[in-house]
């Protein structure tokens, strides 16, 4: 199928990498069963989470790739998901899996779909040939979805929302690492400052590399029928956000991208490290905090930073989203470097994340359908390709 977007990496057998690429696809779109769809008759029908009406056929979903990081040969690729909707990004999970975020709503009956679209699945990393349960993970909030996190020491998943006035989700699970199960969800909001607008984009009211503590509002009515849970947490007091993107949780600490923040609507990268009690009543005593941690406003260093990682030396790995995009870096000090750039095909660049060695960094030319493997050595002071 085309257009690859968001991507995480996980350990196989015998140093094999095993890639779980997400596929932003709507019905347009060249999917994975032929421009005549015939190819979905060979899929099970229960495996295809909305097989559509008619000619409409949903293409969505992920594709596996195994790959021999030695030679970079992929020895094998299959569809793991399928029968959803523009899925953009994502993340991993660190119980070996990843979570697939559709990044449009859509009701069923509309236009020929039979399910709600909207939700996040979860495709297990395995190198076994296989579909996974198309399962929404409907207590994860439906909503235009972009990204998620996942803390290791609790199995929070943060989420981001790609809207100019998206909201930053957090999903606690009832149970750790069961997300089918249920659990609440909350939105992000500053403590002492309700529904602040963080995207600076008239007043630089939210500080550059300055931790504000934060606050989580409870949301109801996750399912949103009326597509409205951004404007309910708002009312509530949760912070906007100016499309919230990427999002790469490594290290007690969760980075995540605003396309279009920022005084020149260039974009923003903010850090939140949780609470030593994150999700635990308490929190309040020592809460979790928010910083803006780059707002360059200069299209020379940064335009419209979306998917993102963290690479091995510790520096944020960044894409842009524009015709002529780069591939940029940032220290924990927030300079800002450029990696590499996409000079042959008009398109974005997507997916960027590294393999569990931290040789190898995948990322994707999202027209071109392109998935390209780049190794280092990545020592030194110099940082490039």
């Amino acid at each position: 199928p085309d257009r690859p977007d968001g991507m995480a990496t996980f350990p196989g057998t015998n140093g094999r990498v095993i890639l779980v690429r997400n596929h932003e696809l709507m019905p347009a779109h060249a999917g994975p069963f032929g421009q005549d769809g015939a190819l979905a008759a060979k899929v099970p029908e229960d495996k295809i989470y909305d097989p559509g009406e008619g000619a409409l056929i949903c293409p969505g979903g992920t594709t596996t790739l195994i790959i021999d990081e030695e030679t970079l040969e992929s020895e094998r690729s299959f569809l793991s998901l399928t029968g959803t909707l523009n899925n953009c990004s994502g993340g991993p999970t660190p119980w070996g899996s990843w979570i697939s975020s559709e990044e449009v709503v859509v009701d069923a009956g509309n236009s020929g779909f039979r399910k709600d679209h909207g939700y996040n699945f979860e495709v297990p990393a395995t190198e076994e040939i296989g579909i996974a349960n198309p399962i929404p993970l409907k207590a994860m909030g439906r909503f235009r979805h972009e990204a998620v996190g996942v803390d290791p020491r609790t199995s929070i998943v943060y989420q981001t929302e790609d809207l100019e006035d998206g909201l930053i989700y957090r999903f606690i699970p009832t149970y750790p690492g069961q997300l089918h199960m249920g659990g609440r969800l909350q939105a992000l909001g500053i403590k002492g400052r309700k529904s602040l607008d963080t995207r600076n984009w008239e007043e630089g009211v939210f500080p550059l590399q300055v931790p504000l503590e934060v606050e989580w509002v409870d949301l109801e009515e996750v399912e949103a029928p009326n597509n409205d849970l951004r404007f309910r947490g708002y009312q509530k007091g949760a912070a906007v956000f100016a499309r919230g993107e990427g999002m790469w949780f490594q290290n007690n600490e969760c980075y995540f991208a605003c396309t279009s923040g920022g005084r020149k609507h260039l974009g923003q990268i903010f850090r939140y490290i949780p609470s030593p009690y994150e999700g635990t009543p308490q929190e309040k005593s020592q809460p979790g905090t928010l910083e803006l941690f780059l707002e360059p406003n200069d299209s020379e260093l940064v335009q419209w930073g979306d998917n993102l990682t963290v690479a091995p030396w510790g520096d944020l790995v960044v894409c842009e989203d524009n015709p002529r995009p780069y591939l940029f870096g940032v220290t924990p000090e927030g300079n800002v470097y450029k990696l590499g750039r996409n000079v042959g095909f008009k398109s974005e660049l997507t997916g960027c994340v590294f393999s569990p060695s931290g040789r190898t960094l995948f990322v994707n030319i999202q027209q071109a359908g392109l998935t390209l493997a780049i190794q280092g050595p990545w020592e030194g002071e110099e940082k490039v390709l």
